[in-house]
């Protein structure tokens, strides 16, 4: 089972609509840890670690977004695994 780290970012209408409290949901769902944020410019941008399947899973629930979202792109950087997170986080 490959264990792998992805930085993502999310643009389009994707503040104020929930979208980290719903990323969370899912990777709590999936069991994928790591953190998600909203950025000044108005994207939101998350890392994602834990199996290449289920890190996949996320980052294609990230193409579709909160119910109310309106995704525009999605930007993925793989990185190196680190496992240096125990939970998924919303960080501020």
């Amino acid at each position: 089972m490959e264990r792998v780290r992805a930085r993502v970012i999310v643009e389009g209408r994707v503040q104020g609509v929930f979208f980290r409290h719903h990323t969370q949901e899912v990777a709590f769902r999936l069991g994928v840890t790591g953190w998600v944020k909203n950025r000044r410019n108005g994207s939101v941008e998350a890392v994602f670690e834990g199996d290449r399947e289920r890190v996949d899973q996320i980052i294609e629930w990230c193409r579709r977004g909160a119910p109310e979202a309106r995704v525009t792109g999605v930007h993925v950087n793989w990185e190196v695994y680190t496992g240096e997170f125990e939970d998924f986080s919303v960080t501020y």
